[in-house]
């Protein structure tokens, strides 16, 4: 028996009946009141002057810890994801070997989340603005890397072939037929990880690394409510911002058609992002001198203490398997919250207009807000484990899934759905059999590849609510225990190349049905 197609994005939500039967358990009787105090002081941010500064000047520098690192890793990824297309080596040199082997390289980086690269690197090099710049190129130019070979390889390949026989050098046979074709895909992915790398600089933050982030965990901790919300409706503010302004480029850029070899609209364009670049680079150094980033200081390491047969022993004694259990029980209970939840909320207020503006709201929120604060606010009553852990990252995906289920829902099943209107169906019918019939396939599959993205990001939650992989992990690092650490990376790559393998396969299979 097979689930039909509007039910099947419903089917995620089941695991709130367990998640709503375990909760009360988990409860340890105070904190409500500082919850209540919370949400009050949503409505009544701080204003004082000096409050504002400091968060404007940890805003400032969040941002551009996120430019620089976004910037570089759109450089690498590119690079890389050119230098790792078996169609570029299929059509240079009739092998696809080199591309294979890059690709399996690659995903060591790609597997292991930006927090830990940052954790790493301030253990060896120290703190530094640096240090937030290379965590995030580092996972994100690896994943660019990936895209971009993707989209290469889905590319038809007759005009490369044209060029290189009729003596083009293979540098401008590349530009001249991968380089039009390639650039929307481009533009559109790389808006969505400059959004991303904001979040990430944010996050960072929370980890000791400066910025913004690291104001909003100050306040927390004091339960200077006020000023924490005061910094959440500044990022909130800029997180719409540059949604709004990729949106746009997006629109104006990120058309096939607007790319061209012609003259006209197709050249306008393809010059007004030439220029856009050009005024990007005296931008970004601008940025870095401002955040004294000074690349040659990441060359100074600091030594590494001895491991000896002793130390390898202990790190082998470690609980693995109720480690490594909770870690994926963690991803499953966080990526059904997410991936259900969206759908299903939506679906509870289709009767009343306000509410699909309540809940971009509320999903705005989530993306923004980062999961290990969550995590900190629900330890207010809830106790630590992998409940409490499972909902702080479920509600920092249900802001992204949320989101796509929006904007799959305003382009697809319109007709549907009014015709069920017209018909005297209830909203809610009207949406479930109209637009979610429509979007189930894609949604789930996107699904799919968001639950092998949550995996990386147990480590986040893991370190605050004491679960899975990520607790152990903080107790190495405050130990320095790099034997410890070796085996725990090595764990999470192992568990995040299955996890981004079963993703594909299950993506693949839901959209050819």
């Amino acid at each position: 028996m097979k689930p039909a197609a509007p039910l099947l994005v419903l089917l995620p939500a089941l695991v709130l009946l367990p998640v709503l039967l375990l909760a009360p358990g988990q409860v340890h009787g105070g904190g409500w009141e500082l919850i209540g105090t919370f949400l009050e002081a949503a409505l009544q941010p701080s204003l004082d002057p000096l409050v504002l500064r400091s968060l404007l000047q940890g805003l400032g520098i969040t941002a551009g810890m996120a430019l620089l690192g976004w910037a570089c890793s759109v450089v690498i990824g590119v690079s890389l994801g050119i230098a790792s297309s078996r169609l570029v080596w299929r059509s240079l040199s009739g092998s696809e070997l080199p591309a294979d082997l890059l690709r399996r390289l690659l995903a060591i980086p790609r597997s292991i989340h930006e927090l830990i690269w940052g954790l790493l690197l301030l253990q060896l090099v120290g703190l530094q603005p640096a240090v937030a710049v290379l965590a995030i190129a580092i996972p994100y130019g690896a994943l660019v890397a990936r895209v971009v070979s993707d989209l290469l390889d889905a590319l038809p390949d007759q005009n490369l072939k044209a060029l290189l026989l009729s003596g083009t050098a293979a540098p401008a046979a590349l530009l001249t037929a991968l380089g039009p074709p390639l650039l929307p895909g481009l533009i559109s992915y790389g808006g969505y990880r400059l959004e991303c790398a904001l979040r990430s600089a944010t996050l960072l933050g929370v980890f000791g690394l400066g910025g913004l982030g690291n104001e909003l965990l100050l306040t927390l901790q004091s339960l200077e409510f006020r000023e924490l919300w005061s910094g959440l409706w500044l990022l909130l503010a800029v997180m719409l911002a540059l949604e709004a302004v990729i949106r746009r480029l997006r629109q104006r850029w990120g058309m096939p058609s607007r790319f061209g070899l012609g003259e006209g609209a197709s050249g306008q364009r393809g010059r007004e992002l030439l220029l856009a670049l050009l005024a990007l680079l005296p931008v970004l150094l601008l940025v870095a001198q401002a955040l004294q980033v000074n690349p040659m200081a990441l060359l100074d390491w600091q030594p590494l203490p001895p491991m000896d047969t002793q130390h390898w022993q202990a790190a082998l004694a470690l609980p693995w398997l109720p480690l490594v259990l909770n870690t994926l029980l963690l991803t499953l209970v966080a990526a059904a919250l997410a991936v259900g939840g969206a759908p299903l909320l939506l679906l509870c207020v289709a009767p009343w207009p306000w509410g699909r503006q309540a809940l971009k709201l509320l999903w705005a929120l989530g993306r923004l807000w980062p999961p290990p604060l969550t995590a900190l606010l629900l330890l207010f009553v809830f106790k630590p484990g992998v409940l409490t852990a499972a909902m702080a990252l479920g509600f920092h995906n249900l802001g992204i899934l949320g989101r796509l289920l929006l904007e799959g829902a305003e382009v697809s099943g319109e007709a549907i759905e009014q015709a069920l209107l017209c018909g005297g169906c209830g909203a809610r019918i009207a949406l479930l059999y109209g637009r979610y019939s429509a979007l189930a396939r894609s949604y789930i599959a996107y699904g799919a590849y968001r639950t092998d993205v949550i995996l990386r990001e147990t480590v986040v939650v893991g370190l605050v609510a004491g679960t899975g992989l990520g607790s152990q992990l903080t107790e190495s690092l405050s130990s320095f225990a790099f034997d410890q650490l070796l085996l725990l990376l090595g764990a999470y790559a192992v568990l995040t190349l299955l996890g981004e393998d079963l993703s594909d396969r299950a993506r693949h299979r839901l959209l050819q049905q």
